[in-house]
């Protein structure tokens, strides 16, 4: 299998092939803004960095540290302060982790168990970050006859190490939010939008709800998220918009209740973000 060099095309890749794809990256490839796209990611960070959005969720980033994002959820990689900034990526199509689940060990539950109390990240231990690397190295050293096989029994074992960690430090209690990276008027600011996301949740809204100037309100989401308001919001609504034309909406009802009230702004900024109309992306989840 092929290790790719760039997060977009490994994405472009799992998603055109419908399996998976593995990039290793550095700091030679521009982090992107906050985004969502259709397929899982795995996050290993090799150097570590500073933080992590995911959703209205901060985290610090350590050398070890793994993470966990589905397809519905916004993130963001902000305030990278190293040189070099090492990380491996793993882009998975949904689907594909569907059909090398069983009845009695489901592999989507890394992604997809999500309580008040469990975090997207674990920390891996020093043997665990060795297994994980062996299975990356695998994974990218097979080619010629068999190899595709091989890439899919190598990435099932892979897949059944990870949730058993995974599965282990959740039910122990050891996957808890990084609290300290919490900034407490952002904190409140994230949980309003998210609760509220069907309103019109324009910047003054916000400044008169929170009792702060729409200056400082702004500077302070961009220092501790790395991002403004306006595209957060935008994000976490097309997250929400993937969602309801996934479970069956239409495309006039999505867009009343994931807040958008022009339907030409959420057409353009629905193709933009996710690459195909949400008329063809409801047309694709249905079949």
């Amino acid at each position: 299998m092929k290790e790719y060099s760039s997060c977009k095309s490994a994405i472009q890749s799992c998603i055109e092939n419908k399996s998976f794809a593995v990039a290793h990256l550095y700091n030679d490839e521009r982090p992107m803004d906050m985004h969502i796209h259709d397929c899982y990611e795995i996050y290993y960070s090799i150097s570590g960095g500073k933080q992590f959005l995911i959703d209205n969720r901060f985290y610090d980033i350590q050398p070890g540290d793994i993470f966990f994002i589905n397809q519905y959820e916004s993130h963001y990689l902000s305030q990278i302060d190293q040189a070099v900034h090492e990380r491996i990526v793993l882009s998975i199509y949904p689907d594909f982790v569907k059909s090398i689940s069983s009845q009695a060990t489901d592999l989507n539950t890394c992604f997809h168990y999500r309580g008040s109390e469990v975090s997207h990240k674990l920390h891996l231990s020093e043997e665990e970050q060795n297994r994980f690397r062996y299975f990356i190295h695998k994974l990218t050293g097979f080619s010629g006859f068999g190899s595709d096989l091989e890439e899919r029994a190598v990435f099932t074992e892979l897949m059944v190490f990870l949730n058993r960690i995974f599965y282990s430090k959740s039910k122990s209690g050891e996957l808890p939010l990084d609290a300290a990276a919490y900034h407490t008027q952002v904190d409140d600011i994230l949980t309003f939008i998210n609760q509220n996301i069907d309103s019109q949740l324009s910047i003054d809204d916000l400044s008169s709800h929170f009792y702060l100037s729409s200056s400082y309100l702004c500077r302070i989401f961009k220092a501790a998220t790395g991002t403004t308001i306006n595209k957060y919001i935008t994000a976490k609504r097309i997250t929400v918009a993937k969602s309801l034309l996934s479970t069956g909406y239409s495309v006039t009802e999505t867009c009343e209740r994931c807040g958008f009230n022009d339907y030409s702004n959420f057409l353009k900024a629905f193709t933009k973000a996710v690459g195909i109309s949400p008329k063809k992306y409801a047309q694709c989840s249905a079949s």
